[in-house]
């Protein structure tokens, strides 16, 4: 069925449709959802050649992804990758990723801003001071960031979890349950989430007298190999802590495969809390001792972040600018009074 077709079924004009199926406001939500509706059981699929000329727009959201030897494969943005797609599959939008090497991304930053292959841009792995936000700001294409970073004027759109709260939230918790010796199992130095978290461990911490200890926290990818390695860290120094925290499940399941090598129980010998992405193939419940965790899903903000960065490329608005996202603490079996 062509677009003259769908009108006369209709009886709505050709161009109501076309602006309906291409997000532009003035159709009002009835209309729309009926246009939707008849398109989707008829088989209509607008030329892509045509709307091309007729919006402006190609129907694309561009990322860079890192890639090289000393970059390892990240199942957390895989997660969110996976709501990106839904939503931007679901209105028609496709996916351009950009496989470049870390040292290269500003440039490819440009590339995908300038070769007209995309109408917006998603930026990930934000660190403190990230130049790129300056840069985006300048190349008059629509971007939006998941993430935020330290030390920038917040003046970019931005989808946040409220990352220093959440572990203020958890470290809160160990030291209500009596634990003044904790440590911090955090991922990849110079993020800006992983700083923001520090942040929180250590202000809850000083609220109460306490400091946190330079050994007792490691920086590292967020691997369940790494969380091994970090913990039997801890395990070997004369004073063991009694609670860690974990930047993400995948290194709690490294810690709690070191704690089980030395007969030490999670939430008896020593207390364990992780911040929980929602990912399908690491659930805290599943753990052998359920795992007390910050739960924030990562595939529910890469669905946010698409919906937003594809009504600023229909719109040209971009309503609401910030978005912060306060993550759930959910108590389970790991965590436990101080040992006495």
């Amino acid at each position: 069925m062509n677009l003259k077709q769908l009108s006369q079924l209709l009886g709505i004009s050709q161009t109501t449709i076309s602006r309906a199926l291409n997000g532009y406001p003035e159709v009002n939500a009835e209309t729309r959802r009926k246009i939707i509706e008849a398109a989707r059981q008829n088989g209509y699929r607008p030329n892509a050649a045509a709307q091309r000329l007729a919006t402006g727009k190609v129907g694309s959201i561009g990322l860079v992804m890192p890639t090289g030897a000393e970059h390892q494969s990240d199942v957390h943005f895989g997660e969110f990758l996976n709501g990106l797609g839904e939503v931007s599959a679901r209105n028609g939008f496709h996916l351009v990723i950009m496989p470049t090497d870390p040292r290269d991304e500003d440039e490819a930053l440009r590339d995908l801003a300038a070769n007209g292959t995309v109408d917006g841009i998603y930026l990930a792995y934000m660190k403190k001071n990230d130049r790129r936000i300056a840069m985006m700001k300048s190349l008059s294409i629509p971007f939006m960031v998941h993430g935020r970073s330290w030390g920038i004027e917040p003046d970019y759109p931005y989808l946040d979890v409220d990352n220093e709260g959440a572990f203020h939230d958890a470290a809160s918790l160990l030291l209500q349950l009596g634990h003044e010796n904790i440590a911090l199992i955090n991922g990849p130095e110079g993020y800006d989430f992983t700083f923001r978290r520090y942040r929180g461990v250590e202000a809850a911490l000083a609220a109460q007298g306490h400091s946190l200890d330079p050994d007792k926290v490691s920086h590292s990818v967020m691997t369940d190999e790494a969380g091994f390695l970090m913990m039997e860290r801890l395990l070997d120094q004369p004073q063991q802590p009694t609670a860690v925290l974990c930047a993400s499940t995948a290194l709690a399941l490294g810690a709690i495969r070191s704690l089980n090598q030395r007969g030490l129980r999670p939430g008896r010998d020593i207390s364990l809390i992780a911040h929980d992405d929602v990912l399908p193939l690491l659930k805290p419940v599943n753990f052998s001792v359920p795992l007390t965790t910050t739960r924030s899903s990562l595939r529910a903000a890469g669905m946010r972040v698409a919906e937003r960065l594809i009504a600023q490329i229909k719109t040209g608005q971009n309503e609401p600018f910030h978005e912060l996202w306060k993550a759930e603490l959910v108590v389970r079996a790991s965590t436990g009074p101080a040992p006495r």
